[in-house]
């Protein structure tokens, strides 16, 4: 004796209400079960050790000394070469007045 679909659905929908299940009887490809899944990014986060040791961190935390930095050295460089060509980048402009003086005037 076979029991109608009808029926067989709507316990379905009871049991997916009881155990806070997603009711999905076409079986389509909701992507509930990725949803719920714990996430993963702490868990890798903490294979890493924090990261420390960088220049920037250094001059921070001792600001007595002078730590240099070889890339940071060869960018000023490389910067006051340009200035001196004429080729750096133009200043930012502090206040409004100074910005407003280079708009033309229509």
């Amino acid at each position: 004796m076979a029991v109608p679909r009808s029926r067989i659905l709507d316990l379905l929908k009871v049991q997916c209400r009881i155990f806070g299940t997603t009711y999905n009887p076409s079986g389509l490809r909701l992507g509930t079960r990725i949803l719920n899944e714990r996430l993963k990014g702490p868990a890798v986060a903490s294979y890493y050790p924090p990261r420390i040791g960088t220049t920037k961190q250094l001059r921070r935390l001792y600001p007595d000394f002078e730590i240099l930095d070889e890339k940071e050295e060869d960018w000023l460089e490389h910067m006051q070469i340009a200035k001196s060509r004429g080729k750096a980048p133009p200043k930012k402009k502090r206040t409004a007045a100074e910005s407003k003086k280079f708009h033309k005037k229509r």
